[in-house]
């Protein structure tokens, strides 16, 4: 949970910034809404905490919040995030009151102390590695997808001979050095795109990572089901 409240909560801003040029304000008002939707649920989260088995409702939580995103563009802003950002919202806050209902409510109250220390060091931990992990990602696969592209424009690839040439009479016409700022634009457009690729290859870990999580739920104990000490 950790790794995906932290992680999808960091790629969302990096791709406006990086891809879409959005200032902070902009950024600001693209990620409010998920708190937003977050401070909604909350109320109902708690509520439906409440029922006999929380499990049900973590595993709900976890099921899907990135499988929207895996359709990624350039051209994606505010409007195109909004249902992605509403849903995982939602669906993270009816992950978040159950799985500390489950996490300490099968412990005996001495231990819940410490225990509540290491829940929120381990949460925190997994927001750590999961970070660590989506830049790695990130930062490989926008070389990779760099690479590849690269490939392709080239002196021999005649659609790049022609959109070089209609960008350097484009140039000319303002008045521009033509060929250079032709060249500088298509290296921009390159590098844009395998921003966009090295995105679109991250959020897939997150819709597998979900399911999962909602799997193993089934593994865990039931709050009430507290072990009785042994005799002495």
């Amino acid at each position: 949970m950790g790794s995906g409240l932290y992680g999808m909560t960091c790629l969302c801003p990096l791709y406006l910034a990086q891809i879409r040029g959005y200032d902070s304000l902009m950024i600001g008002e693209a990620a409010f809404i998920s708190g937003l939707a977050m401070f909604l649920t909350a109320p109902l989260a708690g509520v439906l905490s409440s029922n006999p088995d929380p499990r049900v409702m973590m595993g709900l939580g976890f099921a899907a919040s990135s499988h929207l995103l895996t359709g990624l563009t350039a051209d994606w802003g505010f409007n195109e995030l909004l249902l992605p950002q509403i849903l995982r919202g939602v669906l993270l806050m009816l992950c978040m009151v159950p799985i500390n209902n489950l996490a300490l409510g099968t412990l005996p109250p001495d231990k819940l102390k410490s225990a509540s220390g290491l829940f929120n060091l381990t949460r925190n931990l997994g927001g750590a590695v999961g970070l660590a992990v989506i830049n790695t990602v990130l930062s490989h696969r926008r070389a990779f997808h760099c690479g590849r592209l690269a490939e392709h424009v080239t002196w021999s690839n005649p659609e790049a001979l022609a959109q070089l040439n209609a960008m350097a009479a484009n140039n000319a016409a303002h008045g521009l050095d033509a060929r250079t700022a032709a060249l500088s634009q298509i290296q921009g457009i390159v590098l844009g795109q395998a921003g966009v690729m090295s995105f679109i290859d991250v959020f897939p870990l997150f819709t597998f990572l979900f399911p999962g999580l909602a799997a193993m739920t089934l593994m865990m104990q039931k709050p009430g089901e507290r072990k009785s000490a042994p005799a002495h």
